[in-house]
């Protein structure tokens, strides 16, 4: 099995991308699925180190629109929640999956929600999203198989996620869980998703490297030095290919295109 599932973000404080407007949402679902995703991953509430949490009635509110829209369409839809209550009305809608970057840590209501649907569960540390980025650590991969085996026996459909950026401190640590995505696979006995599209830990190691920013030439542009949105989409789909080779089964990138075509080639080589 291998699927890439396309990221659809419906709040105002994604970390790069996302709208309110549902039906631009669903307009960017729907060239995602054609651009290649095999699964629509639809968020209502951004998980960044600067995000501004929300209620549950706000998350519906958001996200319910474009799942009902892109499942009467024929697409393959994930819910990206980690409440129950959104998790429950947004299968009602259409969806068939739950992606929750918590892995059932905040709500305990997660596992009667879900019932039979498919699961993917997210690794973190931390009771909220403040907790979970104040105490960043490295995290090994054994510990993380050994955190995500307690929190995953309660669903049926299980994938499993390391939670890249989630907490887990410096670049080297989530490019070791890359490398170790077949093991954690094997440890757990499931399909692992690995998400490592347009993260911290991507855009840290392209700032650090002085010839993808142009050499010499970046020491005398004014003002702040950033990656490209086209750097970070190809450094997305290099995780994602390394994520490949070490045994991920399912791949979630803002950049389904980019990645299409990357993975045409190479999974010919």
């Amino acid at each position: 099995m291998l699927l890439v599932m396309g990221v659809v973000n419906t709040t105002p404080d994604s970390f790069t991308d996302g709208t309110l407007d549902p039906d631009a949402a669903i307009a960017l679902g729907l060239q995602l699925w054609k651009d290649g995703a095999d699964i629509l991953d639809v968020g209502g509430e951004a998980t960044n180190p600067k995000a501004t949490p929300i209620d549950a009635d706000e998350e519906l509110r958001r996200v319910l629109p474009v799942v009902r829209a892109l499942a009467a369409a024929g697409a393959r839809v994930s819910i990206d929640t980690t409440k129950a209550v959104v998790a429950r009305a947004a299968l009602a809608a259409g969806a068939t999956i739950v992606n929750d970057v918590s892995g059932g840590l905040w709500d305990p209501e997660m596992p009667a929600a879900v019932g039979g649907a498919t699961y993917i569960a997210g690794h973190l540390r931390g009771g909220s999203l403040a907790e979970v980025f104040t105490a960043e650590a490295p995290a090994s991969w054994r510990e993380v198989a050994d955190e995500l085996a307690a929190r995953i026996a309660p669903f049926r459909d299980v994938w499993v996620d390391p939670g890249l950026g989630f907490g887990k401190g410096a670049g080297d640590t989530n490019l070791e869980l890359i490398r170790r995505a077949g093991d954690l696979g094997r440890a757990l006995g499931k399909p692992v998703v690995v998400g490592p599209s347009r993260k911290r830990f991507l855009r840290r190691l392209l700032l650090a490297d002085e010839r993808t920013l142009g050499g010499s030439a970046a020491a005398g542009r004014r003002g702040p030095i950033d990656a490209t949105p086209l750097q970070l989409d190809a450094a997305s789909v290099a995780a994602c290919l390394a994520a490949v080779t070490h045994g991920a089964s399912v791949l979630r990138v803002h950049n389904v295109a980019l990645l299409r075509a990357a993975l045409a080639v190479y999974t010919r080589l």
